[in-house]
């Protein structure tokens, strides 16, 4: 039937007519992808061949289009012809500009007849109206419908933990026949889907799609809570479970919940003991192959992320965003009553709290109360003795999640907590915030009876020992008791003979360090104790006292 379009121009109604009745006969032998015209396949298939004839003038970087090099010299020229109406913000591309301002106007044209609702594009709307629709066949474990019987076959094997589907090259299996074939391009190296900014490859196209956002700087959804933005949907939806505390995953052998299947899949290798990834340099075997990643730069040395302020590099971008926190981190919620700022607003409620002395979740067992169910959930553990977070590469346990990824820095070496004074590293912002007290010369923490203060609280509780005379460190040997451990263990090398400092200058050895820089100044001739009446200086601070008594004239030893 002929349509009753109109035309002005002959050619046009010609190419309507061609599009409307010629089938896709070009196809690409790489990726089976059809094109219209032959034109249009040659184009396409310099993505596989790694053909680029199209070079950047200013920094000799490639394309395999005309078009992709002439956005590419907008960075350049620093040229941003697209203007944001609302903001001012401009952008090198119209579709670029086109998803960001779905931002401000939450344009959603595309409206499902059935319910109301709204979406920003069509294929979203198709989407939605394939979920809304007639659903027959209901999962009796989980009470979720499904269009076919075929959909939720499937579905009931999360349930049963059915899994047909085995790969004969590592023989792991899958739920699902199109999963198993994902899996198998792991093993066969096919990645047809190549990015035409970087070359860098994919085995699906949505993979493909996803990483080409990175090179137009694209992250069209936002969080409504924290204005956090996100390349895919998943990430947002991800995302927003840290707002809404919702975590659907449970591991069936301790309980733990998590937000995303993945994460509960990588913790569920914890209790199964699996270290599949293996370094091919020291043969270390690892949980994740993230974590193989980061120990692997332990061998290369390599870190090709630095952070523009400082000049300091990072073997990951993760880890040079997180730094670059320090430099700009910003914080838009405010307590109104303490002024202290937070990064997202749901941290600003939990803080509220403590203002307004709510603290609604109580132990039974001790009548201790807290402010989240989190912190009631953590503390319990302290009766109970559970410790569900397992390290896998020391088999140390964890009450909570957040005590044994600050424990793994220690294997990975991790220090993401940098002094702005000094750039020296810590792997804990409490032990970067006592470090800083040097530099501010803070001592926050007095005796009540000497009023002496102290950096830290620890060296405070030993010091208050003295004047309670408390001594809780003893001796195994002789039954002498100690106000400190340190103390303990410097007096236990008595009994073993043991001296593991030693003087490079004359080979002497000694049981403490300090002892050890005592004696040294009879070698440097340093003298940093020195009396305020004859200026005669001393290597020891109880020298200098004994000396300060002739000028005192002080005899205090009386001849019995």
């Amino acid at each position: 039937m002929e349509s009753n379009k109109s035309f002005t121009v002959l050619s046009a109604r010609k190419t309507y007519r061609k599009t409307q009745t010629e089938e896709k006969q070009f196809v690409c032998t790489e990726c089976k992808k059809n094109f219209t015209e032959l034109s249009a396949l040659k184009k396409h298939q310099m993505s596989h061949c790694g053909k680029k004839p199209f070079i950047c003038t200013e920094c000799n970087k490639s394309f395999t289009w005309l078009s992709w090099l002439k956005r590419h010299q907008m960075i350049h020229r620093g040229e941003t012809p697209f203007a944001c109406t609302e903001c001012n913000k401009s952008f090198t591309h119209p579709w670029v500009l086109k998803n960001h301002q779905m931002i401000h106007a939450r344009d959603k044209p595309f409206t499902c007849a059935e319910c109301n609702k709204c979406f920003s594009e069509l294929s979203m709307l198709k989407q939605h109206q394939n979920h809304a629709g007639k659903k027959p066949f209901t999962c009796t474990e989980s009470n979720k419908r499904f269009r076919q019987l075929s959909g939720l076959k499937s579905h009931q094997m999360i349930h049963t933990g059915e899994k047909p589907f085995t790969c004969p090259e590592c023989n792991k299996s899958f739920s699902r026949l199109s999963h198993l074939k994902r899996h198998q391009m792991m093993h066969a190296g096919e990645k047809p889907f190549t990015c035409a900014e970087c070359n860098k490859s994919f085995s699906q196209l949505s993979n493909l799609k996803s990483h080409q956002m990175i090179h137009a700087g694209e992250k069209p959804f936002t969080c409504a809570e924290c204005n956090k933005t996100f390349r895919k949907r998943s990430g947002l939806k991800s995302h927003e479970m840290i707002h809404t505390g919702k975590k659907p995953f449970t591991c069936a052998e301790c309980s733990e919940s998590f937000s995303q299947l993945s994460t509960l899949k990588r913790h569920q290798v914890i209790h199964k003991g699996e270290k599949p990834f293996t370094c091919s340099e020291c043969n270390k075997s690892f949980t994740r192959v993230s974590s193989l990643i980061s120990h692997q730069e332990i061998h290369t040395g390599e870190k090709p992320f630095t952070c523009s302020e400082c000049n300091k590099s990072f073997t990951s971008f993760s880890k040079l965003k997180r730094h670059q926190m320090i430099h700009t981190v910003e914080k838009p919620f405010t307590c109104s009553e303490c002024n202290k700022s937070f990064t997202h607003r749901s941290r600003l409620k939990s803080h509220q709290m403590n203002h307004g002395g709510e603290k609604p979740f109580t132990c039974t067992e001790c009548n201790k109360s807290f402010t989240l169910l989190s912190g009631l959930k953590n503390h319990t553990m302290i009766h109970t003795g559970e410790k569900p977070f397992t390290c896998s590469e020391c088999i140390k346990s964890f009450t909570d999640l957040l005590g044994l990824k600050r424990h793994q820095r220690i294997h990975t070496g991790e220090k993401p907590f940098i002094c702005t004074e000094c750039n020296k590293s810590f792997t804990y912002r409490s032990v970067l915030k006592t470090h800083q007290r040097i530099h501010t010369g803070e001592k926050p923490f007095s005796c009540t009876e000497c009023n002496k203060s102290f950096s830290q609280l620890s060296p405070l509780k030993y010091h208050q020992m003295m004047h309670a005379g408390e001594k809780p460190f003893t001796c195994a040997v002789c039954n002498k008791r100690f106000g400190q451990l340190s103390g303990l263990k410097s007096h236990e090398m008595i009994h073993t003979g043991e001296k593991p400092f030693t003087c490079s200058e004359c080979n002497k050895s000694f049981t403490q360090v300090s002892t050890l820089k005592r004696h040294q100044m009879i070698h440097t001739g340093e003298k940093p104790f020195a009396c305020s009446e004859c200026n005669k200086g001393f290597f020891q601070l109880s020298r200098l006292k004994r000396h300060q008594m002739i000028h005192t004239g002080e005899k205090p030893f009386i001849c019995t």
